[in-house]
């Protein structure tokens, strides 16, 4: 019988649990970094032979571990001597509504602020991006109502608004609709503002690189899926060219899907490629046959983790859980928490190690939570399994397979390489 307690069951349970890593946590495992082909080095590199400016896309599904991945980016290239910034759009967009290229670069810009704020202190410039705002309304004859705009530089009210209320957030779209390039320029003067700011606290060859993260958790659910979607295509693809800020290197996440429909969008906007963040391959292509290398890095991230876990498992049912949710980071940790909640107690004594049942009522349960799929989306999931690459016939089935993607019934795993989530493959064959 094991020596491990209830309350050691608990601490893996939480480290299951911790959010974005920084590079030197040690629960970090750099098997990017290792890699021939790391997305990360190549875009430090992007980015440090660039001018003036640069836009850059990084793809990768949520729990990839692409939030991880940016904090890198950060740390190389603050090691370079650039000043960065990493803002998390989920803190000022709403994830779940159609967004338009002037509320986004709003959000931008409102990061931005509070980004540099936090950094320099509260009076780092005269005014504040909602007062600028407020007075580019003002110019412009605008009638717009509903936030109440402030000017000690405190943007939280528009803030609040862009991501806690739709009808303000709808409102500002239709107002700002015969005013995109007004909004563009606006958006582009300020950022040039902080830039010479930044600049004027460092040196006046400061490279300044701004990180957007969590633009791919922008989702649409039930009717309003079609129209978050597209209008997610039409911000990076007809609004393209609206992405660059002065004088500042930027790097947007962008949704798994997005490279799918606009595999040519690098070129675009006149950077590279789209690159991505992909699922640790823990197959080969072939979608059957393990891949050791992946098993071992997942492997890996466990004992980082929770050095023990042998007692609570053994390898092959370690290998079994790793296969199951096909190097999807966050389904992996779930399908863990799942199987550490159902180690039977006697007393306060945890039974171990677990049976092989429990592990097979853990991938049961995990399956019945993806469960029941529209007839409709099988035959896309059965295309897919079949060729392992996701084809668009016409432009009306993104949403279909933009919702295939958030609800990771589709997995990607880099360079044209995708398939169903393994807990379905027996479901869409039988």
């Amino acid at each position: 019988m094991s020596s491990l307690s209830d309350s050691d069951l608990q601490m893996f349970f939480k480290h299951l649990k911790k959010p974005s890593l920084e590079p030197d946590d040690p629960f970090y495992e750099a098997y990017l970094e290792n890699s021939p082909n790391d997305p990360i080095k190549e875009l430090v590199r992007d980015i440090s032979y660039a001018d003036d400016d640069s836009v850059n896309l990084l793809s990768g599904q949520r729990g990839s571990g692409k939030s991880t991945e940016l904090r890198r980016l950060r740390r190389l290239l603050e090691k370079k001597g650039y000043v960065v910034f990493l803002c998390d759009m989920q803190d000022y967009i709403n994830l779940y509504f159609p967004v338009e290229i002037t509320d986004f670069l709003i959000s931008i810009m409102l990061a931005l602020n509070e980004a540099i704020r936090d950094k320099y202190g509260k009076d780092f410039a005269k005014r504040g991006y909602a007062e600028r705002l407020k007075d580019f309304f003002t110019k412009t004859k605008i009638r717009f109502e509903g936030i109440d705009f402030t000017g000690d530089n405190d943007d939280a009210p528009l803030k609040f608004a862009l991501k806690q209320d739709p009808t303000i957030k709808q409102r500002l779209q239709t107002a700002l609709r015969g005013h995109i390039t007004k909004t563009v320029q606006q958006a582009r003067l300020f950022s040039q503002d902080m830039v010479n700011f930044v600049r004027q606290q460092t040196d006046e060859n400061k490279k300044i690189v701004l990180l957007i993260d969590s633009v791919e958790q922008i989702r649409g659910v039930g009717k309003n899926a079609k129209p978050v979607h597209d209008s997610v295509n039409n911000l990076f693809n007809y609004h393209s060219d609206k992405l660059y800020l002065e004088n500042l290197h930027t790097v947007y996440t962008v949704p798994p899907y997005l490279p799918v429909l606009a595999p040519n969008l690098g070129r675009s906007l006149d950077s590279t490629v789209i690159r991505s963040i992909a699922n640790i391959h823990v197959f080969h292509r072939d979608g059957k046959t393990p891949d050791p290398m992946g098993l071992s890095i997942m492997e890996n991230i466990v004992h980082r983790r929770f050095a023990n876990w042998q007692h609570i498992f053994s390898r092959k049912q370690l290998q079994n859980a790793i296969l199951a949710t096909g190097g999807d980071l966050r389904d992996f940790f779930r399908l863990l928490r799942l199987l550490i909640v159902k180690v039977p107690l006697e007393g306060d004594k945890p039974l171990l190690p677990i049976k092989d049942k429990t592990v097979e009522d853990a991938k049961n349960d995990l399956r019945r939570s993806m469960l029941p799929i529209p007839e409709e989306d099988m035959d896309w999931l059965r295309r897919i399994f079949e060729t392992k690459q996701v084809k668009l016939q016409f432009i009306e089935e993104l949403s279909q397979v933009a919702r295939l993607f958030d609800n990771f019934y589709i997995q990607s795993h880099g360079n044209n390489w995708f398939d169903v989530h393994p807990l379905l493959k027996k479901v869409i064959t039988t």
